[in-house]
């Protein structure tokens, strides 16, 4: 009888080992439980992206069938490590050029599922009121990221501010300025820390969702500001690379770009948030 007992418990101990391990992958597809909505997932930064997710949660979601699950994150790294590690099924932060250079730099396979909206990207100052009021050796502050670095000196440039090497894409970096004619220190900064930078220096570039964060209107305060028409960074909802089709992915890609969306875009940021579909 001893003995019988005892092989029972084994037996059931090797059951539950069993299902964990056919229940734990890492990275979870969205899920239904059984005829009531599809859950997802979605890490964003909180302004815009988590204020737009807010409105499809409160506003379209349910009818949609999908519980829209929203978790905030206020840097650019942990969003995609968080997608990689399964702790979510997709974000929603990033544009592509973004999304591309953090899949080289940290082998991962993620994909746009969708674009939404461009974030211009803002020059800022408590110092001057016009680019042409920035003295000699100024202080300038942009971006630390490969990306938004390049994205930022072409936007000095595309302002007389300085000039880049001909042929430069949005990979540029500080070797590739060509003509600096103040002498300009550039300081590479986390895009997080931008808007505190503003007292330190004479101009920070700053990315659209840290300048709404802070208070900033980049329509209204920005002293140069990105175009939104040909813009190659709209914001995207990305996945990781074989999840485009989930039911959960496609349903919210589908609301994200609906015409209440980009109804709600355009009456809440007023040309600071631009919808990309």
């Amino acid at each position: 009888m001893r003995s019988m007992k005892l092989n029972l418990v084994i037996l059931c101990a090797l059951l539950a080992t069993l299902f964990a391990a056919c229940g734990g992958s890492s990275q979870s597809a969205s899920t239904s439980n059984g005829n009531g909505p599809i859950t997802i997932k979605v890490g964003a930064s909180p302004s815009p992206h988590a204020e737009i997710l807010r409105y499809i949660k409160d506003k379209l979601a349910a009818k949609a069938g999908l519980d829209l699950q929203i978790v905030e994150f206020t840097d650019y790294v942990q969003p995609n490590l968080a997608l990689k590690d399964g702790q979510i099924n997709a974000n929603f932060f990033q544009h592509v050029p973004y999304m591309e250079d953090f899949n080289k730099q940290h082998g991962m396979n993620m994909v746009s599922v969708a674009k939404v909206h461009i974030e211009p990207l803002g020059v800022y100052s408590h110092k001057v009121k016009t680019l042409k009021d920035v003295p000699n050796g100024a202080v300038v502050a942009i971006p630390n990221d490969a990306t938004n670095g390049g994205r930022a000196l072409h936007l000095l440039a595309d302002n007389g501010v300085l000039t880049l090497k001909d042929g430069v894409g949005t990979d540029a970096t500080i070797h590739d300025i060509a003509a600096n004619p103040k002498n300009l220190q550039i300081k590479e900064l986390e895009a997080a820390q931008l808007p505190r930078s503003l007292d330190d220096t004479t101009l920070s570039v700053i990315n659209g969702n840290y300048a709404i964060t802070t208070g900033l209107n980049p329509d209204k305060d920005a002293l140069a500001l990105e175009k939104g028409q040909g813009n190659p960074y709209a914001n995207v909802l990305a996945v990781i690379k074989g999840h485009e089709n989930d039911p959960g992915v496609t349903k919210l890609a589908k609301l994200l770009t609906s015409p209440e969306v980009k109804k709600f875009i355009e009456d809440k940021y007023k040309g600071s948030v631009i919808p990309a579909f």
